[in-house]
């Protein structure tokens, strides 16, 4: 039976160890150091500098700029949003983002200007560093009654329907986790 492309992607990042000496994880972190700004260029410099397949250079600049990792032509935005005053929310950022790359491959996490948009066929979430002390998370959970916690987003931004106020990474809990993935789910 044909695999899905999910799966064969799957495959080559199970394999890729084996066929390049590196993990995924790890030619992400050498593709952050050749710092270029667009896919194929990445894809050359794999290509030229560590000899990899174009099959293997394509995944991992793929991998690489679906996660919102690449340097933009202004400046990496996600380090923007969380400068100066905001750079003590850049932990709930990061723990919440750890857990959202777990939910699938097919995760797209692409930073704006003033907010990071979470897409999967459709952007299912945002998180804004909305003031110097609170990270709001917008989810879509279209049809659920809000809560104490889960407000309606109201104001804050009309593409989502839900928001939660973060002031720490310790509030990344899994009752957030769960309704982020339920959102997903839903995308």
């Amino acid at each position: 039976m044909a695999k899905s492309p999910e799966e064969m992607m799957e495959s080559m990042i199970q394999n890729m160890p084996e066929k390049t000496g590196k993990s995924l994880d790890e030619w992400l972190k050498i593709a952050e150091k050749a710092k270029v700004e667009k896919h194929g260029q990445l894809v050359s410099h794999l290509k030229s500098e560590h000899g990899m397949t174009h099959g293997f250079a394509n995944l991992v600049a793929h991998t690489y700029f679906q996660q919102g990792q690449a340097p933009s032509a202004g400046g990496d935005l996600v380090s923007q949003q969380y400068a100066g005053e905001k750079a003590v929310l850049k932990p709930v950022y990061d723990a919440l983002i750890d857990h959202i790359r777990r939910f699938g491959n097919d995760v797209e996490i692409s930073p704006k200007k003033t907010y990071v948009s979470l897409r999967r066929n459709k952007q299912f979430a945002i998180v804004q560093p909305s003031t110097k002390s609170r990270v709001d998370v917008g989810i879509n959970l279209k049809g659920v009654p809000p809560t104490d916690r889960l407000e309606t987003s109201g104001s804050f931004n009309q593409m989502v329907s839900h928001r939660v106020r973060l002031s720490s990474k310790e509030e990344v809990d899994n009752q957030l986790v769960g309704w982020l993935k339920q959102a997903y789910d839903a995308s």
